[in-house]
């Protein structure tokens, strides 16, 4: 009976320590990155682990490694407040590493994308813009003699390392991009598409209107008649630093190959960074007669095949703003 007991008790303390061990939380009680390199053995995971104070001991997360299958994950964690230790292992399991999210909507430029990268303290918006220009290999299949990456910066929402550089993050972008376009089927004349679908993106905000703008823009580009659309005329503006949130006399009068006023024919490159809905316009336009489109307060688009029609439409637009007041 005695030594029954006496099992019992042990067996008593084992549980007592295991529970110790694996599901009494520990850990460091502020803000502490720990970076797994690649190939490290799980052995010395369980020493780095412990050192920074993670893990109450190497011993301890041994013992679990033994009871436990499968492969720790390599990266940066991040622990800010005590954890049983089984919650660290299957962390490491997943793989739940610490990243930093960018939220890059359709229609940023390098610019906005440069100061969404700032924000997100990942790097000074000058550094990023610099590399968004040096960087242009990414895309010499495309487009070999393009000033930068603007249009081929995939909007989406990324996740970085906190030690990603501007030529990795630029690379992810551009990956990004590589596989929506090969989704929508796009691999002729992607340099003019993604131009033009960047035009699209900034000129209308209707997604049932795009193909229609997309098919407007497609016969005057046919007929040798200037697009004549601001969004260019701003971003020729902003390449020159010269924007000051609205457009000028002198901005229409500008010299610059994007100005679309005074040039035939789409600008040199993208003014923007597309979405899907703007890249499927670019590659399947409306087939119609219209040549021009205002859009209205609301943001819808009035379509016209003459321009008697458009100006009607413009007097119309003009008469209903003024009926309104101001905003």
């Amino acid at each position: 009976m005695k030594f029954i007991k006496a099992l019992l008790l042990l067996i008593l303390i084992a549980a007592a320590a295991l529970g110790y061990l694996f599901y009494l939380p520990y850990g460091p009680h502020s803000e502490t990155f720990v970076e797994i390199a690649p190939g490290t053995s799980s052995t010395a995971i369980g020493a780095q682990l412990a050192k920074s104070g993670i893990i109450r001991s190497q011993l301890s997360f041994d013992v679990l490694r033994a009871y436990k299958s499968g492969t720790l994950k390599a990266g940066e964690y991040r622990f800010d407040h005590a954890v049983p230790l089984s919650t660290v292992y299957a962390r490491l399991l997943k793989g739940d590493v610490y990243t930093i999210a960018v939220s890059i909507p359709e229609g940023l430029n390098i610019f906005d994308i440069a100061q969404a990268v700032e924000s997100a303290g990942l790097a000074p918006q000058a550094t990023f813009l610099a590399a968004e220009r040096s960087q242009t290999a990414l895309i010499a299949a495309y487009s070999p003699n393009a000033a930068s990456l603007e249009g081929y910066l995939f909007p989406d929402t990324y996740h970085f390392s906190r030690h990603a550089t501007p030529e990795q993050m630029l690379a992810t972008m551009v990956r990004r991009f590589r596989q929506a376009t090969a989704q929508l089927g796009l691999t002729k004349n992607v340099a003019t598409t993604i131009t033009l679908a960047s035009i699209i993106e900034k000129e209308v905000s209707q997604p049932s209107e795009r193909p229609l703008v997309a098919g407007v823009f497609i016969n005057r580009l046919a007929r040798n008649i200037p697009l004549a659309t601001d969004p260019t005329v701003i971003y020729a503006a902003l390449l020159d630093n010269r924007y000051r949130g609205t457009i000028y006399a002198s901005d229409l009068l500008s010299g610059s190959p994007y100005n679309t006023y005074r040039h035939v024919g789409l600008p040199p490159g993208p003014i923007c960074n597309p979405g899907v809905a703007a890249l499927r316009a670019a590659i399947s336009p409306a087939r119609t007669d219209y040549l021009y489109f205002v859009s209205d307060a609301a943001g819808h688009s009035r379509f016209a095949a003459t321009l008697k029609e458009h100006t009607a439409n413009v007097l119309q637009y003009r008469k209903a703003e003024h009926a309104a007041g101001p905003h």
